[in-house]
């Protein structure tokens, strides 16, 4: 399959091939869906979590004797039906990653590059040239190319000159192959990518078990 170049003028200038074969995958929505549930498990930080009644400081004496005074009975100021007691059954700290096979993960994500061919949303681009890190001249090749929100622009190798240029420019996201994740993949409006890139990226769905 060959696929179209566009340059740094929004203008074709020439072609790169593409193995289809590498993404001959029938498509599963329930293994797109696993996958990306358990990817975004993975990215909740599970660090809330309260102090139940044995955590809590204070609260060691009686504060009152059992009968006589004609208070309800209470045997600690920490308990949880008090102000500034322990809570019941609160959040605690967790791991909420979920354990995914690295055949399902692979199969998923050729099955999400597999997507972004059907429904025409990638285009193979020139790397962007640049004499001077400047986010203008990052904007204006952006614009030749009619960059939508939510896009991608993948390159083979993150230059920090090129980074630096390129991170205030608002939903445009530039990331390394190595970093491409399949959430990404389905989320992105537009996937721009190199043809060093492009290549980077047939070799890892090609590689036996995907990062």
């Amino acid at each position: 399959m060959d696929l179209k170049i566009i340059n740094n003028k929004g203008v074709e200038s020439g072609t790169v091939a593409f193995d289809t074969t590498l993404i001959e995958k029938k498509a599963s929505p329930a293994l797109l869906h696993e996958v990306i549930v358990a990817f975004q498990a993975g990215q909740r930080a599970g660090t809330h979590g309260v102090k139940t009644r044995a955590m809590v400081s204070g609260g060691g004496m009686k504060p009152w004797r059992q009968k006589g005074t004609g208070n309800a009975r209470a045997g600690s100021t920490r308990s949880p039906l008090w102000r500034k007691g322990g809570v019941i059954f609160g959040p605690v700290n967790r791991d909420y990653s979920q354990d995914m096979p690295k055949k399902k993960k692979k199969l998923a994500f050729q099955m999400a590059i597999k997507d972004l061919f059907a429904t025409n949303r990638i285009q193979v681009v020139e790397p962007i040239k640049m004499t001077e890190a400047k986010t203008k001249t990052v904007a204006a090749v952006y614009a030749k190319w009619n960059v939508p929100t939510d896009s991608i622009f993948l390159v083979d190798k993150v230059e920090s000159g090129f980074a630096r240029a390129s991170r205030n420019i608002e939903n445009v996201t530039v990331l390394d192959v190595a970093s491409f994740n399949i959430y990404q993949c389905l989320r992105a409006r537009r996937v721009f990518i190199t043809p060093a890139a492009l290549e980077q990226l047939s070799a890892r769905i090609a590689s036996p078990s995907e990062n």
